[in-house]
């Protein structure tokens, strides 16, 4: 018997739920890709998270080859090219991983009212469906979602499936070349494909003292590279959910202080964070269009598009703001606390719609994703599930100075500002016009004055909220 594995966002060989049931079924499997032109044309499309999928195709390809297998790619509707698939090869099953978006499941009910697909786990260690509260309804808070994901029996280190031997893959299948474009720029700090992941997750969670005993306090430093950086592999399953759980507890049990401890559960609960957002993903599909809190979905925003481009560009004059900018436009990755930082600005300093934020995101972040990416932008707009509160509103400044204390962040993304003094370097529109003169770095010539004032602008976010909330009491 022959099998197709639908390949989606499961980009491996080791621990691949989808691909060991595929090989389980039948003796011959047919390793597909798809190239969905709804998918290609989407709005939300980033030219560097297209080039990373694509450059980790030919690492997938290349693994599948030296097992005597290879990467069939067709370009179509999947339902259609599936189809078409099938009829080559005589297929009696399609195995797949599930995907929770509201596109990925309309797709596979599409697929599945034609053709025997079957859904396996992998792209959560678990399932949404598996935490919900005594009532059967889906939690709506962090905390007691961790608490039930906690209380289910973990994954264990013999639990992971090792990657196959030999794939036998009929070998008169025609497939297209994987597309050499976009091409993943040099500036991308990422290098593609499950060796990499693999080699990424050990250096962060095994040896002596490894970064994760560190995370909880390193995790928000700008200036330290105190973070996983995993987050490009598990969008594109590179590395599996489980694999990451897996490294985090066998961490926590090596752990020889407090500290090193609480640098893993913390590592762990980001992780379960991820998990969350795509529960609340799968069960709130409206989240994509529109605020999870019905009494903040409409907020009377100004949307002023000459700001969002200073924002975009990196331009607002609030140095950590820009400096985050800067990075995502030419690495396509921004550190997770920056992130929360330039949202908050975009949001309660601009008075900008979050949704025009997250759809900036999707289109440059090499690890954007829908469910992570929703999520994010809501809790810091106030308007999501587990939110942080509308009237919490950043200031640019003293966040700066907080988690990058020294500019260093500030310094190698903005070298306007490199000569600018410590004590001005997140608030460069202080210095005396001497200063400014010594730094060559002269406010309002060489870099913006602030965009806006801040404690104007979060009084004028704060009676906006107030508008919105009392249209709906």
């Amino acid at each position: 018997m022959t099998t197709l594995w639908w390949v989606r966002r499961d980009l491996r060989l080791k621990d691949n739920q989808a691909l060991s049931a595929a090989l389980a079924h039948g003796e011959r499997v047919v390793p597909v890709f798809v190239l969905d032109p709804a998918l290609l044309a989407s709005p939300y499309v980033g030219a560097k998270r297209l080039a990373f999928l694509f450059a980790g195709l030919r690492y997938l390809d290349a693994d599948l080859r030296a097992r005597g297998s290879r990467l069939i790619v067709r370009t179509g509707r999947p339902e259609e090219q599936l189809a078409a698939l099938q009829n080559e090869t005589g297929a009696d099953a399609i195995y797949a991983e599930a995907d929770y978006s509201p596109y990925a499941r309309q797709r596979d009910a599409n697929v599945a009212a034609t053709l025997p697909l079957r859904l396996a786990g992998g792209l959560t260690v678990q399932p949404p469906e598996a935490i919900r509260k005594s009532d059967g309804t889906p939690y709506t808070v962090f905390t007691p979602f961790s608490r039930q994901w906690k209380a289910l029996p973990p994954p264990q280190a013999v639990d992971l499936l090792p990657a196959p031997g030999r794939i036998r893959t009929p070998a008169e299948l025609a497939s297209q070349p994987i597309p050499d474009q976009p091409v993943l720029p040099p500036e991308v700090p990422f290098e593609p494909g499950e060796a990499e992941a693999l080699r990424r997750l050990e250096a962060f969670a095994q040896g002596t003292r490894p970064p994760i005993t560190r995370y909880a306090d390193d995790r928000n430093r700008l200036d330290v590279a105190g973070t996983a950086a995993l987050s490009p592999y598990l969008r594109f399953g590179m590395l599996s959910a489980r694999q990451a759980v897996v490294a985090a507890q066998s961490a926590h049990r090596a752990a020889a202080t407090g500290e090193a401890r609480q640098g893993t559960e913390t590592w762990l609960n980001e992780l379960i964070w991820r998990e969350f957002y795509v529960a609340i993903l799968h069960h709130f599909p409206h989240v994509r269009q529109t605020s999870f809190r019905p009494n903040l979905r409409d907020i009377p925003w100004e949307d002023d598009g000459d700001a969002f481009a200073a924002w975009c560009a990196g331009r607002t004059g609030y140095p950590v703001v820009d400096a985050a900018m800067r990075q995502l436009s030419q690495t396509g990755w921004m550190h997770n606390r920056a992130r929360m930082i330039v949202a908050s600005f975009l949001v309660k300093d601009l008075l900008i719609d979050w949704r025009w934020g997250e759809r900036w995101f999707m289109q440059h972040l090499v690890d954007g994703d829908p469910a992570a990416n929703n999520g994010g932008w809501q809790w810091t707009a106030g308007t999501g599930t587990d939110a942080a509160p509308y009237f919490r509103v950043f200031n640019p400044v003293l966040q700066g100075q907080k988690f990058d204390p020294d500019g260093a962040f500030v310094r190698q993304w903005l070298p306007e500002l490199a000569r600018v003094p410590g004590r001005y370097v997140h608030k460069p529109w202080e210095m005396p016009e001497a200063v400014q003169q010594d730094a060559q770095c002269i406010v309002g010539q060489d870099y913006p004055a602030p965009l806006v004032d801040h404690k104007w602008a979060r009084e004028r976010t704060l009676a906006a909220y107030a508008e919105a909330k009392e249209k709906t009491t």
